[in-house]
């Protein structure tokens, strides 16, 4: 399948000033070091908000949302281009169908991805899931078993629906820190990672709520944790900048 010839990125539009102009700035700063392209692969389970996560970064609804649609087996991407620089985000399906792996999601997923560069994995998942299980461990193989342990060196980790009240009077960072705690070890677990690994795997986190309930600063940007574009692309070039 041909790749999508790269719109302009008119989404940006939308977004506060301040954060518009930031983002020129880092893209700016990128092409300064040869860096026009951007690369994102989005993953997870189903239902965690990962096309709501795309449409987000995009400022455009891109990838179709719905609570009572199952998700195609099909990958698609959006590219968009700004002032010489072109971010691709790939949205996936879940990887989980009746309890297991679909192995027809990955296989469709692989043969998409063939001839295609990966600069950054978006790992996504919810802040809300109070519980881990099997199957979480189950997509982390499904995922380094497709792609190799390596992409897990150029991941992010995006745990969605951060506006949340944590449940029994938790405090908030004490819930947020105990929630990334549990899913990374079922990560480092699916990775195959050993403890003399864990200094060198170091996954950042980044909270994000595609939801207008999230709160704004005095710019009228999102301060879940990433200012709803900026932050979240500056970590991506930032991880795809380490990578080179």
């Amino acid at each position: 399948m041909a790749a999508p010839i790269p719109r302009e990125w008119t989404g940006l539009q939308q977004f506060p000033a301040a954060t518009q102009t930031k983002l020129h700035e880092l893209l700016g700063k990128l092409k300064e070091e040869n860096v026009s392209t951007l690369t994102i692969l989005v993953m997870g389970k189903g239902g965690v908000g990962k096309s709501s996560t795309v449409n987000s970064i995009v400022g455009e609804r891109v990838a179709t949302v719905s609570a009572f649609q199952s998700e195609g087996l099909r990958p698609t991407m959006c590219s968009r281009t700004r002032v010489g620089f072109t971010l691709n985000i790939i949205d996936t399906p879940g990887l989980i169908e009746g309890g297991y792996i679909n192995e027809q999601a990955v296989e469709i997923i692989k043969r998409f991805l063939l001839g295609k560069t990966i600069d950054v994995l978006l790992y996504v998942d919810r802040l809300d899931a109070y519980r881990m299980d099997t199957l979480d461990e189950q997509v982390i193989k499904a995922i380094t078993n497709s792609f190799g342990k390596d992409i897990w060196r150029r991941a992010l980790v995006v745990l969605t629906h951060a506006q949340l009240s944590p449940p029994d009077g938790i405090d908030y960072n004490e819930f947020f820190t105990k929630r990334s705690e549990a899913l990374l070890r079922y990560i480092r677990s699916g990775v195959g990672i050993n403890k003399r690994e864990y200094g060198d795997f170091r996954l950042p986190i980044a909270l994000v709520e595609n939801s207008g309930r999230c709160k704004t600063n005095e710019h009228g940007e999102k301060v879940c944790l990433f200012h709803a574009v900026f932050d979240l692309i500056f970590i991506c070039a930032r991880i795809l900048m380490v990578d080179r």
